[in-house]
């Protein structure tokens, strides 16, 4: 287990991740412009018969792409925080990112991370504000619906933010569809100062899950590569590229190539050294079996 911790302001909460099992159904959604992106996800889930799942945005054309990335926190009242927005004049394209559709307040409401071509300035990573973004024309994208389960904007304690918090929902017509799919899925968020690897495992070994694929967004206090590299801040905004969960003697064995964007702006990319990779503020995961 690796020895970096971030402190949190509020009380440690005696469980380390929340999980609710559920169904998928892969769907292709249709984004229009003339909205915001997190208009245009909801709508086209809701074309689909869902309320929400996990999108992966690959080569979307952009005519609004507001974003930032990780910062200090100001004041005592978060561990970390968010950088001034930056909004490229042109927008740009979104080359790989991902996203959570869930809801906030009653609302919908969508968390992404990922990477994007800014005109003039080259590749960026960060997170991008989904009342703040457009795509430039219509564009399909390649999703997981989910049945039975949603995420939901929820206060937390611990780290004073308000966060995603996985909820069992309820049963529709579509719902049925993907419960008869047989994708068993599992949705789920991880809290500060765990190793993401060793919370995956306990989490698919809690669903009998031996084998899966890992979708997700998150944070990491700093990061250790397989290859030897290692990133020093101590906030960052995660993307998994490829998740996988391998089954072997010793249980569920997970392993994560991920990006990232650290407070300096810097990007890093690679597979993460298991056990020596915690969490700084949450994890929101789509593990798919």
């Amino acid at each position: 287990m690796s020895q970096r911790t971030i402190r949190h302001p509020g009380p440690t909460a005696e469980k380390r991740h929340a999980a609710v099992a559920c169904s998928v159904v892969p769907v292709t959604l249709t984004l229009e412009p003339g909205r915001t992106i997190n208009a245009a996800i909801a709508e086209a889930f809701a074309a689909k018969g869902f309320e929400g799942g996990y999108v992966l945005l690959k080569d979307v054309p952009m005519r609004r792409m507001n974003y930032v990335i990780p910062a200090g926190s100001p004041d005592a009242e978060h561990a970390a925080w968010y950088s001034d927005t930056r909004a490229p004049e042109t927008g740009g394209t979104i080359l790989r990112a991902g996203l959570h559709m869930g809801r906030r307040d009653g609302e919908p409401f969508l968390h992404c991370h990922g990477s994007w071509e800014v005109p003039g300035e080259g590749v960026r990573m960060g997170h991008l504000l989904p009342f703040e973004a457009e795509v430039k024309e219509s564009v399909e994208v390649e999703a997981f619906a989910l049945a039975g389960a949603i995420l939901d904007v929820a206060d937390d304690a611990e780290t004073n933010f308000r966060l995603f918090a996985p909820r069992a929902s309820q049963e529709t017509a579509s719902h049925a569809m993907a419960a008869e799919a047989g994708r068993k899925a599992v949705l789920a968020t991880v809290r500060p100062n765990g190793d993401i690897s060793e919370a995956i495992e306990r989490i698919c070994a809690e669903n009998g899950l031996d084998t899966a694929t890992v979708h997700g967004i998150g944070s990491l206090i700093g990061a250790d590569y397989a290859d030897g590299s290692h990133v020093s801040s101590y906030a960052t905004e995660v993307l998994v590229r490829d998740g996988r969960v391998a089954a072997t003697p010793e249980g569920p064995r997970a392993s994560l190539d991920i990006a990232l964007v650290g407070m300096d702006g810097d990007i890093s990319a690679g597979v993460l050294v298991h056990s020596a990779n915690p969490v700084c503020v949450t994890f929101e995961l789509l593990i798919v079996g």
